[in-house]
């Protein structure tokens, strides 16, 4: 085999040359490596946006949403009433002199419940059977003198201007018995006024009269419960008081021995709000109230409302969002995770009964929820912690 030969200037000069080009091509691939990576990353984000994030992916535990049954119990706490109070008070001015009964006393229709002074009373009421007496003769002299101006007429032996003075005499005479009678009978109502009676039978519950004290006419001097129906009353917050009806059921029962109790319905429900308390006044009828439940006696009052579907979720479900209660609701899909508005129905022992909001079948992240931003993907674990866990 031939060799071939070259000088020894001509192999530097190549091997310089060779040199140079192996350099260039180095670091033509080194850049190409790099643009081949850029290359890679840039379509693997173009293909799933969350790429770049699945290393912080949320583990999550979810429960699917289920629409139950729910009737929903308002319990309230409140205080039995009678259905009618009524004010009692004298209707003349005087100075009490004697006062018979006091709170908690039980009185009968027409009994005496107070005195005023009764002086001037009486005073005026024989100065008007003085008149009235007065007309009375009056009246007998006037039918007399009449009756003899008729006979006298039918004679011819008086005038007929006689006789009609006459007349005229016994008919003002007439009036003036009137007169006099009425008189009489509105001096003896003005007496019998400064004796104070019970209007209806029941319970004295106030008294804001004392012996010797000066009294105003129509200033109330007894409140009295009466016997009768009884009420529960009970000021709820306004926000309960929108899931209630008239003539709704109510079960009433003493705080004190829960066995007592008594069935009703709502008969009232005040349209005004408190200003100072923000309650609402309801009174429920007790439809027949037993012994125990006394006036002023503490009762609960369970309000059993219509029946409605819900869905039920844990308290580890809630969260919230701009001041409202909010879950957080997962794509089956892709597992996005979303925060959505709750409306939220009650609040019971380790759950919640959401109204609306949430749609049948829907995952709700139940765990986890912490470290969730709305729109990421989530990682669902499965087992008891995970899907479908109750």
């Amino acid at each position: 085999m031939a060799v071939i030969s070259f000088p020894e200037t001509i192999r530097g000069e190549w091997g310089r040359v060779a040199m140079q080009r192996a350099a260039r091509t180095g670091k033509y691939l080194i850049l190409g490596a790099f643009a081949g990576l850029a290359t890679c990353i840039q379509i693997l984000s173009a293909g799933s946006p969350a790429y770049a994030d699945s290393l912080n992916v949320v583990p999550v535990a979810v429960r699917e949403a289920k629409l139950v049954d729910y009737q929903p119990k308002l319990t309230l706490s409140g205080a039995v009433a009678a259905r009618s109070l009524v004010n009692v008070s004298f209707r003349v001015n005087g100075q009490v002199v004697e006062r018979l009964v006091d709170i908690g006393q039980h009185v009968e229709k027409g009994q005496l419940l107070a005195r005023i002074d009764d002086v001037e009373q009486r005073a005026n009421m024989r100065v008007a059977q003085a008149s009235m007496d007065a007309a009375e003769a009056q009246l007998v002299q006037a039918d007399a003198n009449f009756k003899r101006q008729q006979a006298l007429l039918k004679q011819g032996f008086t005038t007929r201007s006689q006789y009609d003075q006459a007349d005229q005499a016994l008919r003002t005479a007439q009036s003036a018995l009137s007169s006099a009678q009425s008189q009489l009978g509105n001096a003896r109502d003005e007496l019998s006024y400064t004796e104070l009676h019970a209007p209806v039978s029941g319970v004295v519950t106030a008294r804001n009269i004392e012996t010797g004290q000066v009294v105003q006419a129509a200033q109330t001097a007894f409140s009295i419960a009466e016997d009768g129906s009884r009420d529960a009353i009970f000021d709820v917050q306004e926000t309960l008081v929108n899931h209630a009806r008239i003539g709704m059921g109510v079960t009433v029962a003493l705080l004190a021995d829960p066995s007592i109790e008594a069935e009703g319905n709502i008969r009232e429900l005040s349209p005004v709000v408190d200003a100072q308390t923000g309650t609402v006044r309801v009174k429920v009828g007790i439809a027949q109230a037993t012994a125990q439940m006394a006036l002023g006696a503490i009762v609960t009052g369970t309000v059993h409302m219509d029946a409605r579907q819900v869905i039920v979720l844990p308290w580890s479900a809630m969260t919230s969002e701009a001041g409202r209660t909010a879950v957080w609701r997962v794509d089956r899909d892709t597992h996005v995770a979303t925060l959505v508005p709750i409306k939220v129905l009650a609040y019971e022992k380790e759950r919640v009964i959401v109204e609306s909001g949430l749609n049948n079948g829907e995952l709700i992240v139940t765990k986890g929820a912490q470290m969730l931003r709305s729109g990421e993907p989530v990682e669902i674990m499965q087992g008891p912690e995970g899907a479908g866990s109750q």
